[in-house]
């Protein structure tokens, strides 16, 4: 098998232009874990169920784990470490008041989704947190507290 050739891409990447080479099929988290050292984004599932690899692309969220690289070319995006860069933001606040998170895993993942959300929607009714949330696992937490935190946003 030959190796395939690179392509630049260009992108906003948490505020600041980004230029990387990159192959046609490499994903993008691996492109912003293992290339550009943002750990943030977790690997989980694989397969766009769990969420833990929620990014924002355009303000909206996208598993980085089924998303091409490629397909972020002159695109915004948004990770956990471009959230609240000078100082935590509403929503990581509010995580942290209302204990909304235990282990972590998870927790950039619904950063992210909630941030997406409530740019969409400043007042959602709990019904609507929780739909917006379904594509977003937590093992620890039982929701309960996050959607708690959310609902102390709104």
């Amino acid at each position: 098998m030959t190796d395939a050739t690179e392509i630049t891409i260009r992108f906003e990447l948490n505020g600041h232009e980004q230029d990387i080479e990159v192959k046609p099929f490499d994903l993008l988290i691996d492109v912003l874990r293992d290339r550009l050292n943002l750990k943030g984004t977790k690997r989980s599932c694989d397969v766009e169920v769990c969420g833990a690899c929620t990014v924002l692309r355009d303000g909206l969220p996208i598993s980085s784990c089924t998303t091409l690289a490629v397909d972020v070319d002159r695109t915004s995006i948004l990770t956990v470490e471009g959230v609240g860069k000078a100082k935590l933001s509403d929503v990581q606040q509010a995580f942290i008041s209302h204990g909304a998170l235990q282990c972590g895993f998870c927790t950039p993942g619904m950063i992210l989704a909630v941030t997406s959300m409530l740019n969409e929607d400043p007042h959602p009714s709990e019904d609507r947190i929780r739909h917006y949330l379904r594509g977003n696992i937590c093992r620890c937490t039982g929701y309960v507290k996050i959607i708690e935190a959310v609902k102390s946003l709104a």
